[in-house]
C-alpha cells in the first residue's frame, strides 16, 4: 500500500482532501427534499411549504415538501434518519417526536443521534377554552370547579399522545385536578365538541379557537406560553392565572440526517435566520397564533433534548400510551 501511495501525485492527494469542502462550497447543485410527516394541510405542513418557498429563492435550488404521514410523525421521521446525510433531505421536527421517544420504546430511529438539528423556527402555543356552560370565568374558578367535582370535567384532544393531550396531562399534574381525556382522530371534530357542548374544554391550537371565542362558542381562559399573546394581551397566561410553572407549546423546527456536513447546517440554518427578518413570514406565523423562534444549530439540539426530558415525565407520570 505505502508503494502505491508513493507513485500517486501529491497535488491529486490535495484534491481528493478538499473535496468535501468543493461540495459543501457549490451545495446546493441540485433541488432539496422536505419530508413533513403529517398530512398536507396541519401547521407543520403550512410552516413547511411556506418555508420551502423561502429556503429554495435564499439557496437558489427547489425546495421540495414531501409529505409522509402516519404513527404519529414516526414514518416520516425513519424516513428522514435513514436518508443520505448529503445536505438533499431536511426535516420538519417537531414536539410530537420528541414525546414519542418515550410513547413508543421501540422507534425506528434515534432523535438524537440519527438527526443534524438545523434550527427551531416556530412555537404555537395553546389557548384553554371552555365551553360558555362550564360555570369557570377564569382558570382559577375552572381548577375550583375540578377539584370541588373530581372526574366530572372531560377535556378533547386530537388524539392520545399529541400536543392537546399532553398539555391536559400536564394541567392535572400542576393543578392537581381530576379531568378525563377523550381523544379524537383530529382537531376539527375534538373542537366542534366542545364548541357543541359535548365536551367541557380544550387545549387547542389559538388559530383554530380564536374565531370561536370571538364568536362568543367558547370562552379563553388562558393561553399556554410564558408570556402573553401580542395579538390577545387581554387573555392571561395559565401559569399568571394560577397554575404556577405551567408552559406548553408545540413547536416546529428543521433538521438533517445525521453527518451532514456541517457547513451544510451551517448554510441552512443562515438562511433560516434571513428569512425569520422578513416581515411577511413573521406576519404569516403571528396570523397561525405562532411566534418566531429560531435559534444555532446548538441551542436547537439542547432544545430537543430538554423536550424529550420535559416529556417523558410527563408521560410517565400519566401513563399515557401512545396509539
Amino acid at each position: 500500500m505505502r508503494l502505491v501511495l508513493r507513485f500517486i501525485p501529491l497535488w491529486f492527494l490535495a484534491c481528493v482532501a478538499l473535496l468535501p469542502a468543493a461540495q459543501a462550497q457549490d451545495y446546493p447543485a441540485r433541488p432539496l427534499k422536505f419530508i413533513v410527516s403529517y398530512p398536507p394541510g396541519g401547521p407543520a405542513d403550512i410552516l413547511a411549504r411556506t418555508l420551502a418557498q423561502k429556503l429554495g429563492d435564499g439557496l437558489g435550488q427547489p425546495v421540495v415538501v414531501d409529505n409522509r404521514g402516519g404513527a404519529n410523525g414516526n414514518i416520516g421521521a425513519e424516513l428522514a434518519a435513514k436518508a443520505p446525510p448529503d445536505g438533499y433531505t431536511l426535516f420538519m421536527m417537531t414536539s410530537s417526536h420528541a414525546a414519542n421517544v418515550t410513547l413508543y420504546p421501540k422507534l425506528g430511529y434515534d432523535i438524537m443521534r440519527d438527526f443534524a438539528h438545523v434550527s427551531n423556527v416556530a412555537s404555537y402555543p395553546l389557548l384553554l377554552v371552555v365551553h360558555p356552560s362550564v360555570a369557570a370565568n377564569s382558570v382559577g374558578e375552572l381548577v375550583a370547579l375540578a377539584k370541588a367535582k373530581p372526574g366530572t370535567l372531560n377535556f378533547a384532544s386530537a388524539g392520545s399522545g399529541g400536543g392537546a393531550h399532553l398539555a391536559g396531562e400536564l394541567f392535572k399534574t400542576l393543578a392537581g385536578v381530576n379531568i378525563v381525556h377523550v381523544p379524537y382522530k383530529g382537531t376539527g371534530p375534538a373542537l366542534l365538541d366542545v364548541v357543541g357542548g359535548q365536551v367541557n374544554l380544550m387545549f387547542a391550537g389559538v388559530s383554530a379557537a380564536m374565531p370561536h371565542v370571538k364568536a362568543g362558542k367558547l370562552r379563553a381562559l388562558g393561553v399556554s406560553s410564558p408570556a402573553r399573546l401580542k395579538a390577545a394581551p387581554e387573555i392571561p397566561t395559565i401559569s399568571e392565572a394560577g397554575v404556577r410553572g405551567y408552559e406548553i407549546a408545540s413547536w416546529l423546527g428543521v433538521s438533517a440526517p445525521a453527518g451532514t456536513p456541517p457547513r451544510i447546517v451551517s448554510r441552512v440554518n443562515a438562511e433560516i435566520v434571513k428569512i425569520s427578518h422578513q416581515a411577511d413570514f413573521a406576519e404569516r406565523l403571528a396570523a397561525d397564533g405562532a411566534e418566531l423562534q429560531v435559534t444555532s444549530p446548538e441551542a436547537f439540539t439542547r432544545y430537543v433534548e430538554a423536550e424529550v426530558q420535559k416529556w417523558g415525565k410527563v408521560i410517565r407520570d400519566s401513563g399515557t400510551k401512545g396509539e
